[in-house]
């Protein structure tokens, strides 16, 4: 079985948390590893690294990457999408990446899923995917279906046959409901929640792509270069519309004794981490007489008194403040806030890159302070700027510091200056993350005024080799 991950998305419904630069599946809501990480580690269970393909886009690569390696992982295949194309284009070409560099044959079993839900047990998830892997063998496409718990409006439903066991036939897909639609739904016990997994032979979805979305499959069928080429000229469409709600093979796997949650909304998240109050507190906060309240605090000091029904979000530039039961609605606010051309909307004042992170601790006409974490044995690159100037000091850890042609070790509380024009490097020879703070001084501070000249992450062309 081959493991398709899907990690592309860059979703605002947990706005002001997940942003363009830093989307949800890199979240840790309520664990130690992020949602894309859990995800990974769930299906470890049941293929080795060697087996699974993560489709992403080059913005998110080095996170990837990186998550990769804390798992265990670093031997699983990174795809890059050339553009955003929704999610059948994507398993099109990763059955085409199968095909090509993982040998996977015409019944090869392929498992599709998102990187971002919460499923617990792991052990009871993977003895139902492979009871759901065994079906398709036989020819169907399985969904995962989630038992709903709630008359919930925010989700597709399924409704399935009747009788059957593990597996059960689908008779049709349906929208989204109403409420009282929903609650009927909840009744008749025999509809899920369209959870985005699914299982399948290669030449299955082959032949229901040919039937209904012919240049899918043609993206399918050809090498992962030419999918490449292919890519940005076919239609953005789901899989659910391309084939699902479309096929007569459709099956669905009940996720009987599973937890799921999607993560989907702040509600979601106060559903997940609430105690017996129905409160739920994160990070640096005190609560005073609070009830059925979410306060996800930052690295300040977040006080709550007698609140009722809220959510509150509090991260450095954005707080966020909605009553439960309408956070959905944050998408439109995002969205309005992209119009304006507001930077909150896209980027945090964290910033991750592949050699670590900055925080941009302080900004006004013609200066910026960051503080800059570089991670041990990695190192920024070799770069010159044309319109600003750095002054660098360390506040933790050695570093050797590059500048032009010369080399000097850059130690705690030392400081140094590196004018417009001047080749510098810093890098992280030590065991411990090496922290700076960094004044820039320019008419322009812009980050696309650095001129890469040497690179280890392959970004001075600005192309990225998979699996690099």
């Amino acid at each position: 079985m081959k493991v398709v991950i899907l990690a592309g998305g860059g979703g605002t419904r947990l706005f002001p948390l997940s942003r363009t630069c830093y989307p949800k599946q890199f979240l840790k809501i309520g664990a130690e590893r992020s949602l894309f990480g859990q995800t990974v580690e769930r299906f470890l269970q049941m293929a080795t690294p060697e087996d699974v393909v993560v489709v992403t886009q080059e913005l998110y690569y080095f996170h990837v990457k990186a998550e990769l390696r804390e798992v265990g992982a670093d031997a699983a295949h990174v795809l890059l999408e050339p553009v955003g194309r929704n999610t059948a284009p994507a398993i099109a070409m990763a059955m085409a990446y199968c095909r090509e560099r993982l040998g996977a044959g015409k019944n090869e079993i392929i498992c599709v899923s998102p990187s971002d839900h919460v499923i617990r047990p792991v052990e009871r998830f993977a003895e139902i995917v492979r009871k759901a892997a065994a079906h398709a063998e036989t020819g169907a496409i399985v969904t995962l279906g989630v038992t709903p718990d709630a008359p919930e409006t925010g989700y597709g439903y399924i409704e399935a046959e009747s009788d059957g066991g593990a597996v059960r036939n689908v008779r049709r897909f349906k929208e989204k409901p109403s409420r009282e639609t929903a609650e009927e739904y909840l009744r008749a016990g025999k509809y899920y929640w369209n959870s985005g997994m699914f299982l399948f032979r290669w030449d299955t979805m082959q032949g229901e792509f040919a039937a209904f979305e012919p240049e899918l499959a043609k993206l399918a069928e050809s090498s992962v270069a030419e999918a490449k080429k292919k890519f940005a000229s076919v239609a953005s469409i789901s899989i659910d519309y391309a084939v699902a709600e479309r096929s007569e093979k459709m099956a669905v796997a009940p996720l009987d004794g599973v937890s799921w949650n999607d993560v989907g909304s702040f509600d979601a998240i106060a559903d997940m981490l609430a105690n017996g109050e129905g409160n739920a507190f994160s990070g640096d906060v005190r609560a005073e007489n609070c009830k059925n309240t979410m306060i996800l605090g930052g690295d300040r000091l977040v006080v709550g008194m007698h609140l009722k029904d809220l959510l509150v979000v509090d991260t450095p530039d954005v707080l966020l403040v909605a009553r439960k039961g309408e956070s959905q609605e944050i998408r439109d606010v995002v969205a309005e806030l992209k119009k304006e051309g507001r930077r909150e909307a896209d980027e945090n004042v964290t910033m991750y890159r592949p050699w670590g992170k900055y925080t941009t601790l302080a900004e006004g006409d013609g200066y910026k302070v960051k503080r800059i974490v570089i991670n041990p044995g990695q190192s920024i690159s070799l770069q010159i700027h044309y319109h600003r100037s750095e002054h660098w000091t360390v506040i933790r850890g050695t570093g050797k510091l590059t500048l032009d042609d010369k080399e000097v070790i850059f130690r705690e509380n030392e400081s140094t200056y590196i004018p417009i024009g001047t080749a510098h490097r810093l890098e992280n020879p030590g065991k411990l993350p090496l922290s700076i703070i960094e004044v820039q001084n320019g008419k322009y501070l812009g980050e696309d005024d650095i001129v890469r000249l040497e690179d280890a992450y392959g970004r001075v062309t600005a192309e990225i080799e998979e699996d690099a």
